[in-house]
């Protein structure tokens, strides 16, 4: 078996964390997602994938190359064009197109193949996937999770009948007019023969185009609906729930990194903890470099990435907080996630560091910031209420 993992889109619903990061490479327990995909297909033997890149394509070819680090093969296929001035252009051709742009090229899909969406967390069956798929004698099947109804709008719903045959396909569906509660979740398996509908040169998407046509055509299309964990990042509030449910231990095969301090706290290489008047309640975790000053106060589940400084004073409440971020003194986070120069609160509300009415974080590679540092004081509770408001 072959796999595809597609990783071509701008994430805009994960925006300000892929403003710098394409949405594959968003960090869980300081591991990009794209990993976790690869590392589970390995697992099950599947050696040779191949990715479709756009926005931001060279972090991901950058960081994972040929795949040879976790025992695979790794192919990407670039969709956009370079400007006569040299400037590159992504432009996505959707996930049918750039799977018929990579078979137009080479013929990889020569075998049966899965398709991941590259910003989920999978524990499926695999094995018991593709038995039900070959039973069937499936030319395309979509493995399905069933979703509340009042969360159907945010996904691709599946009609089948009885046998699991799909008879339709909504995408993304008013609460009224859904007639499923099943949602597509962007896990796909696919013989040869269903990419030679797909028109070449053309924006094509499995979803709201091949799906279509699969049932149009009355090709053996179905739908499994099986018992597997699917965490998907649709959004960042989805992306901070994940984060508190993998440090509290809610999410099987993913363990905090680092050294274990004591109960429900972590650390990396080489932190520096003042533990003067410093309370730690866990989950947290402490990424390497980090540095706390005394008094400080962190309660989890909480992440710090390296590279970190939380001066003296400050409190930070079940947030996350990317690499290299000085927090002030007597600055109070609670349930925000903090990147570079923004802020998203738990509700998706997002601000930029200079819509801030005073200086509440900056970042820790700045020397400027140090002598700075000194002169933040007595910020406030009020501070906080304003930050997340």
């Amino acid at each position: 078996m072959k796999a595809m993992i597609l990783a071509a889109g701008k994430g805009t619903r994960v925006r300000p964390l892929t403003y710098d990061l394409p949405k594959p490479m968003i960090p869980l327990l300081g591991k990009p997602v794209m990993a976790y995909l690869i590392e589970y297909l390995e697992k099950y033997g599947v050696k040779e994938i191949m990715v479709n890149v756009a926005y931001l394509h060279e972090k991901i070819e950058n960081y994972f190359g040929e795949g040879h680090q976790y025992g695979v093969q790794i192919g990407y296929s670039f969709e956009g064009y370079t400007k006569d001035d040299g400037e590159v252009v992504p432009q996505p051709i959707g996930s049918a197109g750039g799977m018929k742009k990579i078979q137009d090229l080479g013929g990889f899909f020569d075998k049966t193949t899965i398709v991941l969406c590259g910003d989920a967390l999978i524990d499926l069956d695999l094995n018991a996937a593709l038995f039900e798929h070959k039973r069937k004698g499936a030319i395309a099947s979509v493995i399905t999770k069933e979703v509340p109804w009042d969360k159907v709008s945010s996904y691709g719903v599946v009609v089948t009948e009885a046998d699991g045959r799909v008879k339709s396909f909504q995408e993304k569906p008013s609460q009224e007019e859904a007639l499923s509660n099943f949602a597509s979740t962007g896990i796909y398996i696919f013989e040869p023969e269903a990419l030679d509908l797909i028109p070449s040169g053309v924006t094509f998407d499995i979803g709201s185009d091949l799906f279509p046509l699969l049932v149009e055509k009355g090709l053996p299309f179905y739908a499994q609906t099986r018992p597997f964990n699917w965490i998907d990042i649709g959004t960042v509030r989805d992306y901070w729930e994940v984060c508190q449910d993998v440090l509290r231990g809610e999410v099987a095969h993913l363990d905090v990194p680092g050294i274990q301090l004591k109960d429900g706290l972590w650390v990396g290489l080489n932190t520096s903890i003042d533990w003067t008047d410093t309370r730690i309640e866990g989950p947290v975790y402490i990424g390497s470099g980090v540095r706390i000053e005394a008094g400080t106060t962190i309660i989890g589940p909480a992440w710090i990435g390296h590279g970190s400084h939380i001066c003296h004073g400050a409190k930070i409440v079940r947030s996350v907080l990317f690499e290299y971020t000085r927090v002030l003194p007597n600055v109070s986070l609670e349930e925000i996630i903090v990147f570079k120069d923004y802020s998203v609160d738990r509700a998706g509300v997002m601000k930029h560091v200079s819509e801030l009415p005073v200086d509440v974080w900056s970042n820790a590679r700045d020397r400027r910031n140090k002598r700075r540092t000194a002169d933040v004081t007595d910020l406030t509770a009020h501070i906080e209420k304003r930050l997340i408001a």
